[in-house]
């Protein structure tokens, strides 16, 4: 349940910041609504997950996967193109990712 919680911590933040460009300097109402309540949802949630996942474990998925997935917003909703030493930079995140997750002795498996 905590990896549950952990993912949807990432999607909340992910959602948060891609409404934080759309609000534009907190000017419109609907997007500055959002981006409120995912923060709290997402920071709310990654507390829980801290108090079982250690703290550099959740952090790390959080911040790692987070990057990726707002990369790929970014792309898809604005139009936001990467390089190929972009691309490069964020398959090494996930890597980092997968190796904690599944190498780390740090993590009960």
């Amino acid at each position: 349940m905590d990896y549950l919680y952990l993912f949807i911590a990432i999607l909340s933040e992910v959602i948060a910041t891609a409404s934080l460009k759309a609000s534009e300097g907190f000017s419109k109402l609907c997007p500055s609504i959002v981006v409120v309540i995912g923060y709290t949802l997402s920071f709310i949630l990654l507390s829980l997950v801290l108090q079982t996942i250690p703290m550099g474990i959740a952090y790390s998925c959080w911040a790692g996967l987070g990057i990726v997935f707002i990369t790929v917003a970014g792309y898809i909703f604005y139009d936001q193109k990467l390089d190929s030493l972009a691309v490069i930079g964020i398959a090494l995140i996930i890597i980092g990712v997968v190796l904690i997750n599944i190498f780390s002795d740090t993590i009960e498996h």
